[in-house]
């Protein structure tokens, strides 16, 4: 890039020197010259007017090229969100990570953690993975069997997504800290499960997290949504329907956590061995108390997040066909 600038410098200035010769040479063959002011001196006269054109197009050439050297302002870099998602194999798993990786799109400086349940990486994932065109970290980490929920179970009986959420931030933890800057970079950490809702601005609103930041989750709990409650700028209570007096009575969609934080507390992590609804309050309570806590969303007054959950295919009449040989064809992605 440098030599190509002086090389065009060079060019111009020596366009400039001819012009100016020329000219000096011109003005030179007039002196002494009686004035004569008829037809035939029109054409030296536009020469000299092209001349000068020339010149002043010339001058505007290096004064731009003066100000393509200086330095330009960069813009300030925005803090980075790290989103962990966990996801395993069903009917729907195509469809909800197609759907969550094209909300990410819009979202600048995301980089996207997703850790399947599988003691490997899936073609499926893999392959919807690399045609995201998202900043990506693809990882595996299995259920233990005893804590795997069994054909019929309902969702709540066990804790869902915890080894993979405790692999994202294990990588997360190596991972920064063999990068310049180590514990003191700046960057947000969420927790986004595959089937969930999310409005762009709520990635927004979490970018500016010191330590922990909080907001209403619409559609959960059997409620129309929990929130923390905020008097005076401060988280004072919670609105849930279930056991209020929970340390954070809250779901994962609805906080988010600095990156330093994270780094600062390598033991912080999800346990899932915690009661029923204690999963959040197990990784939040070594980390903040409730006084901390970032109200965002308005004051916690506006929903940006739903827990939405994509029914449960029914396959009915495509096992009566497998029956009779007539199914779907396997090859065909879904």
């Amino acid at each position: 890039m440098a030599t190509r600038m002086k090389l065009k410098l060079k060019t111009v200035f020596v366009l400039y020197f001819m012009v100016s010769l020329l000219g000096l040479v011109y003005a030179l063959m007039q002196l002494g010259q009686r004035c004569d002011c008829t037809d035939h001196d029109f054409p030296k006269d536009r020469t000299i007017s092209q001349l000068r054109g020339e010149l002043h197009r010339l001058h505007e050439q290096i004064r731009n090229l003066d100000v393509a050297k200086q330095p330009q302002k960069q813009p300030a870099k925005l803090p980075t969100i790290f989103v962990i998602t966990p996801t395993y194999a069903r009917l729907v798993q195509k469809a909800e990570l197609t759907r969550l990786s094209q909300t990410f799109l819009h979202v600048p400086q995301l980089h996207w953690i997703v850790v399947e349940d599988s003691p490997h990486k899936t073609p499926l994932v893999t392959e919807l993975l690399g045609k995201s065109k998202l900043n990506y970290t693809h990882l595996h980490m299995p259920t233990a069997k005893d804590r795997k929920l069994q054909e019929g179970d309902p969702s709540w009986l066990k804790p869902r997504g915890v080894e993979q959420r405790n692999e994202g931030l294990r990588w997360l933890r190596v991972d920064r800290r063999a990068q310049p800057g180590g514990d003191n970079q700046q960057g947000v950490v969420y927790f986004a499960d595959d089937d969930n809702t999310y409005s762009l601005q709520i990635f927004e609103e979490m970018r500016s997290t010191q330590r922990v930041s909080v907001w209403p989750v619409g559609l959960v709990g059997g409620m129309k949504y929990e929130r923390p409650v905020v008097e005076g700028g401060k988280v004072v209570r919670f609105h849930t329907g279930w056991r209020p007096s929970r340390p954070f009575p809250m779901d994962m969609a609805g906080f988010a956590v600095s990156l330093k934080l994270v780094l600062a507390n390598p033991e912080a992590c999800f346990d899932g061995e915690a009661p029923m609804g204690f999963l959040e309050s197990s990784f939040l309570q070594g980390l903040v108390t409730m006084d901390e806590l970032e109200p965002k969303a308005d004051n916690c007054s506006k929903v940006l997040v739903w827990h939405t959950r994509t029914e449960k295919p029914k396959m009915k009449r495509e096992e009566a066909l497998q029956a009779q040989g007539l199914g779907s064809d396997p090859a065909v992605e879904v």
